[in-house]
């Protein structure tokens, strides 16, 4: 089910849609060219909406602007730091590196070092069959927290979880077990509405502490100020394209999760 739970949405994100889309308009080419026409023609649209960086923006934002760093940011039991943002140590690779997401650890850590809680929780797993093996990215996590001065007596690892729902449910256990009242989530800020419904559905009293801004406010609408900036604005880029799918896949789970009963 887990791996359905990858393979099937693929279908639906733009790439993979526009993919089959095209596979059609061959088929049909010969036997049926109106149709393979407007399979074809489909399959560019999708691809050149999504991949617009003003689009693209405007719809991440439509996740990441729900919630924004608090200012103060307040002090709770422990800070719940989730995977997603790690790359494991093999080989060339000389040490654990961050992907795109690796503000979260990075965030996470300073905050501990700002005394905002007196634990650091650090909940993922790692998809083998992805990967090639390695550690849990708790673990991995863990290494980052160390080199920035977290002492391994505040660090608590959950590495058996292999997606958001699966977060909450271990580090549910893990504050019932320590009397942990409070949490402050840190997760991607594209990630944050999703994973504050399913820890709040679980009851947990949680305070969102969103880092990895895709869109930041005070920037937007500045890269269209010029002429080159319109005109480049109007070509697909594939960063676009990918932060675009980002957004269609926190909506396609917050819809599933709900469906489920998890939000």
């Amino acid at each position: 089910m887990f791996f359905l739970s990858k393979l099937l949405p693929l279908f639906v994100y733009p790439l993979g849609l526009s993919s089959l889309l095209l596979i059609l308009g061959l088929v049909w080419l010969w036997p049926r060219p109106k149709r393979a026409a407007m399979a074809i023609a489909s399959a560019l649209l999708i691809l050149f909406f999504s991949s617009n960086p003003i689009v693209s923006g405007k719809f991440v934002s439509t996740l990441e602007w729900r919630y924004f760093p608090p200012d103060p940011v307040l002090t709770a039991d422990a800070i719940v730091v989730l995977g997603g943002a790690t790359q494991p140590a093999l080989a060339p690779r000389p040490w654990v590196e961050v992907s795109e997401g690796g503000d979260r650890i990075l965030y996470g850590a300073r905050l501990y070092n700002q005394k905002k809680a007196p634990k650091l929780i650090l909940s993922g797993g790692r998809v083998t069959w992805r990967v090639g093996g390695g550690p849990s990215e708790a673990d991995d996590m863990k290494a980052f927290a160390l080199a920035m001065n977290v002492p391994e007596s505040a660090i608590v690892l959950e590495g058996r979880s292999l997606n958001t729902r699966q977060n909450a449910v271990n580090v549910q256990k893990i504050l019932k077990a320590q009397s942990i009242d409070s949490v402050l989530l840190v997760t991607s800020a594209i990630h944050m509405p999703r994973a504050v419904a399913i820890f709040k559905k679980l009851g947990i009293n949680v305070i969102p502490a969103p880092t990895d801004y895709l869109v930041p406010t005070e920037s937007y609408g500045q890269a269209i100020a010029t002429v080159e900036g319109r005109i480049l604005s109007l070509l697909p880029e594939a960063e676009a394209l990918s932060q675009f799918t980002r957004a269609l896949k926190e909506y396609v789970g917050l819809v599933i999760y709900r469906l489920r009963g998890w939000v």
